[in-house]
């Protein structure tokens, strides 16, 4: 079966919800408040997408492509982004809200995630080195075993890291926020 390919398409109020696309290849294109629920996009590429204001509620992106992918606003629950395809994935998070997702041993290098909470979200195993969480909170976000050298968290809050089970080296942290590298130690710091 042949590609259908969208190109610098918007896609306005969509209703994807329980529904499947086949053989469908989207570039340079804008989804605005499309609702994404239990959608099944196993196997669809996304190149050069921005999503706004969407609904990624238990989304299945098995062997998908996410390229340069910007989400905004987006509320993202259970989705396994561990399960898309490798080659080239590119994502950014700007205001997003991302509940029990997982990346599981994705390679994330400088991947930005700006205002957005993330509660526990599985990072395990993954090459998140030199990205960036500007403003985020990581409440019960899963780190273990992953590259977080020269990673920003100089304004994450609410983050619990193993140094022991993390590279951390050069990672960047705040005052405040070296209480998330000893709570494990079960310390008592007063200022």
């Amino acid at each position: 079966m042949s590609i259908k390919l969208h190109e610098g398409k918007t896609f306005n109020k969509v209703n994807y919800v329980n529904k499947q696309l086949i053989n469908n290849e989207f570039s340079d294109c804008r989804f605005v408040d499309c609702d994404f629920t239990k959608a099944n996009f196993s196997n669809i590429d996304f190149v050069d997408c921005e999503f706004e204001a969407c609904n990624f509620s238990l989304t299945i992106l098995k062997h998908s492509g996410l390229k340069d992918v910007h989400l905004k606003d987006c509320k993202i629950v259970g989705v396994d982004f561990s399960a898309c395809n490798e080659f080239l994935f590119s994502v950014k998070f700007t205001d997003c809200h991302i509940d029990y997702a997982t990346f599981h041993s994705k390679r994330m290098k400088k991947t930005v995630f700006t205002n957005t909470i993330l509660k526990e979200v599985d990072f395990s195993e993954c090459d998140l080195s030199e990205s960036k969480f500007v403003n985020c909170d990581l409440t019960r976000t899963i780190f273990d075993r992953s590259n977080l050298e020269k990673v920003d968290f100089s304004t994450a809050v609410n983050f619990e890291i193993n140094p022991e089970r993390n590279r951390i080296k050069k990672a960047v942290f705040s005052h405040a926020g070296l209480l998330g590298l000893l709570s494990r130690y079960d310390l008592v710091v007063k200022d």
